[in-house]
């Protein structure tokens, strides 16, 4: 469902375009405005993980997204989607960094890129239908009122649902790993269990212990540094859907397309989370840094062949159809093959939502400026014009131009992340170890 409300925006582009009178520029704002809402309020998720439980947080956050989503789909001014649209980023700040340390938890060492895998995997299928719902809903009306804003409304009910059943059922880890544990160590299960009579203090202390923990970990920071680098192409791809209906394609093929990209992302991020399992059995300090950097490098090539060298007409459809599986294919590996896992294996358990959060908090605040970039460039200096626009029949040249932008924050950064990945070949052996070696110290002083 978080994904799945992720894409509902990209995909009615063309009619909030239409309703509120916004360029891609405009557009580009709104996907700028909740990232950096969402970068910023991240390291609260760890905060409030550390005194509190996940699942509640977890339905917190999903209620906080449902609300906005549905205030996105009544709103009557683009101000009042900017609105929103915050609420929206501060919602999802909340549950993907508790989310993360919640698969963290639940999995090995060896498995655990399968498990951040499976997440991307069943998150992509939420994202795929999210999308197609949404475009194919927006050409129609329903009771009188706009399609787009009845998906929206739709996709708020489902994810209070959602927020609801995990507020009843989900059960956090902790509490498993805690149970099974011998009652010598019941003062972590005070630690963990036992929250409520902490004082305001002592909590901010904890939290700004764990802060500067985390800050201080070099492969934390390296990763940070790539990513945010390597989100810059992803927030992007934002509009494609916009860019294949300038092309011409009508609303059902725009959503083939870009179904056929999500589930090649999908199996891409789970078959690269396998192979990474695989290969840091092998090379356990390497493996997973070189599935990450292949992923990143195939970026480039994908990138220059499919807004540079395809023909922008609706009669290569075939052609698009292939090269977007095939690029999800590649290019999704990096999050489930290297970065959640060695996050989980490079800082103490309890510290892991916390990096999680800073993870999201660097890469989402930065990376938020290549939506809004993608529509300056086309715009200013490829010619976009949203007045000559003619959605219904296409435009060829506001088409080129958008492609243009597109390509401006794709290939590079695939290729400057790429190269950010390099000095994890030598520091993350040295911070694997050192956590190992904390955790069996602390683990003797328990004893």
């Amino acid at each position: 469902m978080e994904r799945a409300d992720e894409n509902l925006l990209p995909s009615v582009y063309k009619e909030v375009s239409e309703a509120f009178n916004a360029g891609p520029s405009d557009l580009g704002y709104l996907t700028f405005i909740r990232n950096f809402v969402q970068g910023l309020s991240s390291p609260l998720a760890g905060i409030l993980v550390l005194n509190h439980d996940r699942p509640a947080i977890l339905a917190m956050g999903t209620f906080c997204w449902a609300l906005s989503t549905a205030a996105v789909g009544a709103s009557h001014g683009f101000l009042q989607v900017a609105f929103w649209r915050a609420v929206n980023g501060f919602g999802l700040a909340i549950v993907i960094p508790a989310l993360q340390s919640f698969i963290a938890d639940s999995y090995s060492d060896g498995s655990r890129g399968a498990g951040f895998g499976l997440l991307s995997l069943i998150g992509n299928i939420g994202g795929i239908g999210g999308g197609v719902l949404a475009t194919i809903m927006a050409g129609q009306q329903f009771w009188g009122i706009e399609g787009w804003r009845c998906a929206f409304i739709l996709m708020a009910t489902l994810s209070a649902l959602i927020g609801f059943l995990v507020l009843l059922f989900v059960v956090d880890p902790r509490k498993i790993i805690i149970t099974a544990r011998d009652v010598s160590e019941s003062s972590d299960r005070d630690e963990l269990m036992d929250k409520s009579n902490a004082s305001a203090a002592s909590i901010w202390m904890d939290s700004w212990t764990a802060m500067k923990a985390v800050m201080k970990v070099k492969t934390f920071q390296i990763i940070v540094l790539q990513g945010i680098i390597g989100s810059l192409p992803w927030t992007a791809m934002v509009f494609f859907t916009m860019w294949f209906e300038l092309i011409g394609f009508d609303h059902n093929s725009t959503a083939t397309l870009l179904s056929l990209f999500a589930i090649g992302c999908a199996m891409g991020s789970f078959i690269g989370g396998l192979i990474a399992d695989k290969l840091s059995q092998i090379y356990p300090h390497s493996g997973r840094v070189m599935c990450a950097q292949f992923s990143a490098f195939m970026g480039i090539p994908f990138s220059w062949f499919l807004l540079k060298v395809i023909p922008q007409s609706v009669s290569s459809y075939t052609t698009y159809s292939g090269t977007l599986f095939i690029m999800g294919l590649c290019i999704s590996w990096n999050a489930t093959a290297a970065n959640g896992p060695m996050f989980a294996e490079v800082v103490p358990v309890k510290h892991r939502t916390m990096i999680y959060a800073f993870d999201r908090a660097f890469e989402g605040s930065f990376s938020s400026v290549a939506a809004p970039l993608v529509g300056i460039l086309s715009e200013k200096l490829f010619g976009y014009d949203s007045k000559s626009v003619d959605f219904a029949k296409g435009s060829a040249p506001e088409a080129l131009a958008l492609s243009r932008g597109l390509l401006s924050m794709m290939a590079l950064p695939f290729g400057l992340c790429c190269l950010c990945y390099t000095p994890l070949y030598y520091i993350f052996k040295r911070d694997r170890e050192s956590a190992k070696i904390l955790s069996a110290v602390k683990e003797a002083e328990m004893i």
